[in-house]
């Protein structure tokens, strides 16, 4: 039975801050008496409700709070337009050309689901320790989940506001101010859930010992412990499993990694969990990916939302030998069918392209799925607006419909294909970086080759109806990495073309300490496509990082005076 992110008892009992304006209004109150919940049924129905804050719609957020984080790690990782129109999900506007403002409604979504999440967690931890009637095995798994998930939700605040206030369960005063570096709790939080977590767990949804691993040396990446993660990774690597036993591998399909019926699957090394068609209306669904799907008669009837930038599309460009461009994929476009009606022909791109390309973007009449060839402008609201593609990772199968699908919402957009929250092939070049860095360039091109190989299993090319390849689909293994420098250009531009549209792409260029540089250049180019984007630019030394939202700071007054600062440039 795998862990579902319902409203049930479980949740109820859970204590939280969700009916407030901000985390930082009082201490919560609590729905039961703690003797209902300090026993084994109650602090494992508060842990669910921990869980449950994992897609961002659970609690007080909606797809502002997404954990998917399409606008954050991707939409600012240019990666994907907002798509759709200018006038839907205005918010959003300001956010994707690095104007943003404090009271943009967006950020304050964003911070209320993950405190409540860290509240939640420290509910678990709080109740824990007074429970009785609970083994000591599972007291120090509950304690590592809880722990997992308080680690989890103060990392996306970190990568979010980099100034966040870290909160345990031994606080009372929770007017916490940002003026401390919080890695050292965030690094703490995951290696308690390393070293006291079980390596299989009942339930495939649950955090286990190599999630957190995983996790712990995705920590030490982001502060440049290149060591620390090259010796967590290698143990993750060679050792670890999923929650249910099963081996760490890459899936020999890179699409299964995105589709409801093979989801769980090796790859997977911590998902956010959805069902559909369950009793509860799609609450329990992919609720914060809705958005984006196809236009009109599309997938999903709806809304246009998060369609891929002509720059993502331009990186899957190869050479003759199936080699990224790694410095001049930009300096041409893939052919499409931009300001072209559906019902005229367009061009096609002849020249060689990575095949997950599109099993990552949805292109002008090469096959969308099982829904047939993808619509051109008849599936985009406003082609001049958001471009001539259509995202493709999150959206179900027409097979998969009214089974893996829920009607039963406002739209058929509900779907449970998880949301995977960290893929082994993100662990595999996370350990490339960290190899590379400390100068291991054999062992680097290795695991960057591992991916690679994968994502050449012709088995796995888009396929027209005959058979036969959708486009011309190259894709070779590099011979070597001669220099540091080289070896990470090419691991940096792999975990793009790996992960894109997923979420991580704006966090990886702030961590690696080339944000300004290479969105500024993306802008001066997509530009000169995208009228809405003309006088946009990152500025260095505040765009890394997002305003605290004005209404936590508002609220965080001690004395009259916030005990929030708000974000340099803000």
């Amino acid at each position: 039975m795998k862990i579902k992110v319902f409203l049930t008892m479980a949740l109820l009992v859970s204590i939280s801050y969700a009916c407030k304006e901000s985390f930082l209004d009082q201490p919560p109150i609590g729905t039961f008496s703690a003797n209902v919940l300090q026993n084994q049924a109650g602090v494992e129905g508060m842990l669910i409700g921990a869980y449950s804050l994992l897609d961002g719609q659970g609690g007080p957020g909606g797809w502002e709070a997404s954990g998917t984080n399409w606008v954050y790690g991707s939409i600012c990782g240019n990666d994907a337009y907002k798509g759709t129109d200018a006038g839907d999900q205005a918010d959003i506007n300001s956010i994707e050309r690095f104007e943003p403002l404090p009271n943009n409604g967006y950020f304050l979504g964003k911070w209320r689901v993950v405190y409540d999440g860290v509240a939640r967690s420290n509910d678990v931890l709080k109740f824990l320790a007074a429970a009785t009637g609970i083994s000591d095995a599972d007291k120090r798994r509950i304690a590592g989940e809880a722990r997992f998930l308080r680690g989890h939700y103060h990392f996306e605040a970190k990568k979010m506001w980099n100034n966040a206030p870290y909160i345990d369960e031994t606080v009372t005063d929770f007017l916490v101010p940002n003026d401390k570096d919080i890695w050292a709790n965030i690094e703490a939080d995951f290696k308690f859930a390393f070293d006291n977590l079980p390596g299989t767990q009942a339930q495939i949804g649950r955090a286990n010992k190599w999630a957190a691993g995983a996790f712990l040396g995705k920590v030490f990446m982001f502060q440049k412990k290149f060591n620390d993660a090259k010796g967590i990774f290698d143990q993750v690597i060679a050792q670890g499993t999923t929650a249910n036993g099963t081996k760490y591998t890459l899936l020999p399909l890179f699409h299964d990694n995105f589709r409801a019926r093979t989801k769980n699957g090796a790859e997977a090394v911590f998902s956010v969990q959805y069902s559909v068609n369950d009793g509860a209306n799609g609450g329990n669904a992919g609720a914060g990916e809705v958005l984006n799907y196809p236009y009109n008669n599309g997938p999903g009837g709806c809304c246009g939302f998060f369609q891929p930038t002509q720059n993502l599309v331009n990186a899957y460009q190869v050479d003759a030998n199936g080699l990224p461009l790694l410095e001049t994929f930009n300096n041409s476009d893939v052919a499409n069918d931009q300001g072209i009606p559906s019902n005229q022909p367009a061009p096609r791109h002849t020249g060689p392209l990575d095949p997950r390309l599109d099993w990552t973007v949805g292109r002008r009449d090469i096959p969308y799925l099982d829904w047939g060839v993808h619509g051109g402008q008849n599936w985009i609201r406003d082609q001049a607006y958001g471009g001539p593609y259509s995202p493709k990772k999150h959206v179900y199968y027409r097979s998969e419909e009214g089974t893996l699908s829920d009607a039963t919402g406002w739209t058929r957009g509900y779907s449970a294909n998880n949301y995977v929250l960290m893929r082994f092939s993100d662990v595999i070049l996370m350990a490339a970086e960290a190899e590379a860095e400390v100068g291991s360039l054999a062992r680097a091109l290795e695991l960057v080759n591992q991916v690679r190989t994968r994502a050449a299993n012709p088995a796995g090319f888009v396929k027209n109806p005959d058979g036969s390849n959708a486009a011309n689909y190259r894709i070779g293994n590099y011979p070597s990495f001669p220099s540091k420098e080289f070896a990470l250009r090419a691991i940096r531009f792999e975990r793009r073309l790996e992960l894109a549209m997923e979420g991580h792409r704006f966090f990886d260029l702030v961590r690696w300490g080339i944000a300004a540089q290479n969105i500024n250049d993306y802008l001066t180019v997509e530009q000169t496509k995208r009228q809405y984007l003309r006088g946009a630019r990152f500025t260095a030394g505040r765009n890394e990082y997002f305003p605290i939202p004005e209404q936590a700071i508002i609220r965080s007054q001690k004395g009259g005076t916030p005990t929030l600062k708000q974000n340099p440039g803000y």
